[in-house]
């Protein structure tokens, strides 16, 4: 019942839209103490420390927020969906897959001899 709770409540702030094309807002402590419940559960070590992964989190909020605006509102919308669908939101997520998407991206490009 906890970790239901926990998820909603990172969850929600995912049932808007980002309002003017902004990151979502990530409710990141929870995410971190969320995946150090899932070890425990699973009766593993945690990867991390909560205070490591809200660094982590807090890092990649950052740099995400400075590609997001020139990240196409597809990719955008599809990393969002994707990670919704998996149960794995976080800024850490939301920047590989923008990150991965950059990369396929300019590889393509490159094949086809596009700059």
């Amino acid at each position: 019942m906890k970790r239901a709770f926990l998820l909603f409540a990172v969850m929600l702030p995912l049932s808007a839209p980002p309002a003017f094309g902004r990151a979502p807002e990530l409710n990141v402590k929870a995410i971190c103490e969320a995946r150090s419940t899932d070890a425990k559960i699973l009766r593993s070590r945690p990867d991390q420390s909560i205070a490591d992964c809200v660094h982590d989190e807090e890092s990649a909020k950052q740099l995400l927020s400075s590609l997001w605006e020139s990240t196409s509102a597809s990719i955008r919308n599809q990393c969002v969906s994707d990670a919704r669908s998996l149960g794995t939101m976080s800024y850490l997520d939301l920047l590989s897959c923008i990150q991965t998407a950059d990369d396929l991206k300019s590889g393509s490009n490159k094949q086809t001899g596009k700059q």
